[in-house]
């Protein structure tokens, strides 16, 4: 839109496809904020034309896509970064730095908690139930059709006319997240920030296996459901023990003892606590020991990491330019993203039903009706 500039204005698509068509030449590198499940399509198109590419979180809709396009970034040799701003900051090497120092002794448990999709002091998208009946007129300049994009065709919807969510928008805008056929639920939307630093600091490649272990009862084949609590076992790596990983979403938590709450404390909104052999230490935005006052008589271990010397999206405009690889890059992002949805994974399979994991093969080896999930079905128009 004109906004009063005395320079050349953009030129604005409604379908991205139609612009690589109109302007592959004429573009450097390529910005993807779209829904999740736009995120392979968009990002694969660019890769393929030798574009860099900066796509928010989670990078990708399945855990094959994930796969191919760090697959991708790497032989083609572009810039990448997955939108993760904290991977520009301290707060992610200083875990490192801690956990590889021996801060806690070995991790033997990660807690991991946010307030998406909503608790009830805040709402923050619809999750848990089926899709609602009827249709909406498409609001002018909307274009629906492209919207769905790799999706299966269904009506438009505005708004909820009645239910516990009446009044609420239906798929957009932000409040898509909830539907499998377009995000990727509270994991995907806060896991890749959440569980990249702890990522790096336990070494993680693969998951064993994923386990759905309680769930709120009201996912649907439509949505996922509004709360979950999720356990991944990682396997032994070099020397570092095997672990496990905890994930609590829509109001579940771990146990008091866990954050050892006093009577009545609560839990914050969001937050990690790491449980090792020799202590515990919480992280949310920093690292910090347990109980607090350890702190006082401990000194941090000398930087082994590279800081950032910009901010996350500069980061990758150097990188562009012939910089160095941004941390958030696809060799990262990729691997992370595939673990993060391998929960989502889980709660296809239902509570309690442990699935067995080939990371490298990408399969389950004890539920194979799951493994047509790893992958999606796309419109025709819309594959990789």
């Amino acid at each position: 839109k004109d906004n009063g500039l005395d320079r050349p204005q953009p030129r604005a698509f409604a379908d991205y496809r139609k612009m690589f068509d109109d302007m592959a030449g004429q573009i450097d590198a390529v910005f993807v904020g779209t829904p999740d499940h736009h995120h392979a399509p968009a990002s694969m198109r660019a890769i393929k034309l030798g574009k860099h590419v900066y796509c928010e979180k989670p990078l990708t809709y399945s855990i094959q896509e994930a796969r191919l396009l760090a697959e991708a970034a790497r032989t083609q040799g572009v810039a990448t970064q997955m939108g993760n701003q904290g991977r520009a900051e301290e707060g992610w090497r200083q875990l490192c730095e801690m956990v590889w120092t021996g801060a806690i002794g070995a991790v033997r448990e990660v807690h991991v908690w946010t307030d998406r999709p909503g608790i009830p002091s805040r709402f923050w998208w619809p999750q848990g139930g089926g899709r609602p009946s009827g249709a909406d007129p498409v609001p002018g300049g909307f274009d629906w059709d492209v919207w769905l994009g790799p999706a299966p065709q269904r009506p438009y919807l505005d708004t909820y006319k009645e239910g516990k969510f009446q009044g609420k928008r239906v798929y957009q805008p932000f409040v898509w997240r909830g539907w499998w056929d377009f995000g990727t639920g509270a994991l995907g939307d806060i896991g890749c920030h959440s569980l990249s630093g702890i990522f790096s600091a336990l070494k993680v490649e693969y998951a064993a296996s994923v386990e759905l272990v309680r769930d709120s009862g009201d996912g649907t084949a439509e949505m996922f459901p509004s709360a979950s609590t999720i356990r991944w076992e990682i396997p032994a790596r070099g020397d570092m023990p095997a672990c496990h990983l905890y994930w609590y979403d829509g109001g579940h938590y771990p146990a008091a003892e866990i954050g050892e709450l006093a009577p009545g404390q609560a839990y914050p909104s969001n937050g990690t606590v790491l449980v090792g052999d020799q202590g515990k230490m919480t992280f949310y935005g920093s690292p910090r020991l347990m109980p607090e006052s350890k702190m006082q008589g401990y000194t941090m271990p000398s930087p082994s990491i590279p800081r950032c010397q910009n901010d996350h999206f500069q980061e990758w405009v150097e990188a562009c330019k012939g910089g160095r690889a941004p941390f958030s890059n696809f060799d990262h992002a990729g691997p992370l993203t595939e673990l993060v949805l391998l929960g989502n994974l889980a709660i296809r399979a239902g509570v309690g039903q442990k699935v067995l994991w080939d990371g490298p093969k990408m399969l389950s080896t004890n539920r194979p009706e799951l493994n047509p999930l790893v992958s999606r079905q796309y419109r025709p128009g819309w594959e990789l």
